[in-house]
């Protein structure tokens, strides 16, 4: 019973300590100068850079769902139905999720390990010497750029996605581009498209928040480098499962209460 209550202390604990790392990161935004330059450099390393990883598994993870729902919809003469069926599982759950956990995975264990080496190398004590606060040169231009790029990301995997979908639809599958393309246009709505992008949105947000919280709390020298690293990753993705529930039932409401009611 008390390692029980043990966790659930620590785990409030963690909570208002991201609660407090949030709030120091908002007064930066408008308190302090903005590092405009740093951004730029953030955008390039957890968005640009991750276009290669995010390209495979978008094409990858396309032709492998076209694969496995087009057989059988050829079974039961439902063809014209692949390509909406495909294109609604990439937009609203596929991208989203597996862009955000290559994120996390490749850029959000860099946010914690370079931070974590800077704090336990006190490079971020000698910035507060200098009167720069660590939160508007460190941590807010990684937020603001995860913000930005998670999107953009998503966008291109759509886009990659359903191509490698239509080239096995039409090579493997034997159903005619025109055929996919038809059932894109009829089946998919704004809403599809939106909903994925506003998750990209909310998991940039969290993937960075948490990686760059466990960044600023490393201890115990190298080895709490790593420590924080994996943490952050575990972390970034169990959040980013847990919230894609969430945020998909709050989705649907939303959909019901402006678009049927």
């Amino acid at each position: 019973m008390s390692i029980f209550f043990k966790s659930i202390v620590s785990m409030f604990e963690y909570l208002g300590g991201i609660y407090i790392f949030l709030l120091n990161n908002i007064r930066a935004l408008f308190n302090e100068r903005f590092y405009y330059k740093v951004l730029f450099l953030e955008i390039y390393s957890i968005g640009v850079k991750s276009f290669g990883v995010v390209t495979l598994a978008g094409i990858f993870t396309g032709m492998v769902f076209v694969i496995q729902v087009g057989f059988n919809f050829m079974k039961m003469g439902a063809q014209s139905y692949i390509g909406g069926v495909v294109a609604l599982a990439i937009l609203r759950e596929l991208s989203p999720v597996l862009v955000s956990i290559i994120v996390a995975g490749r850029a959000g264990s860099a946010m914690a390990a370079e931070i974590g080496t800077m704090k336990i190398t006190e490079q971020i004590d000698a910035l507060k010497m200098l009167s720069v606060d660590p939160y508007a040169y460190i941590s807010l231009p990684k937020i603001l750029a995860s913000i930005i790029m998670l999107p953009i990301l998503v966008i291109y995997s759509d886009f990659v996605g359903l191509a490698g979908g239509a080239f096995v639809a039409v090579s493997q599958v034997g159903i005619s581009l025109v055929s996919y393309k038809n059932s894109i246009i009829v089946w998919v709505e704004n809403y599809d498209i939106g909903s994925g992008l506003f998750k990209a949105i909310i998991f940039g947000f969290v993937i960075s928040l948490v990686c760059c919280f466990n960044g600023f709390r490393t201890t115990k020298g190298a080895k709490g480098v790593g420590e924080s690293a994996t943490f952050s990753v575990v972390i970034s993705i169990i959040s980013i499962l847990v919230l894609d529930y969430f945020l998909t039932v709050f989705l649907k409401y939303f959909y019901f209460l402006v678009y049927e009611m």
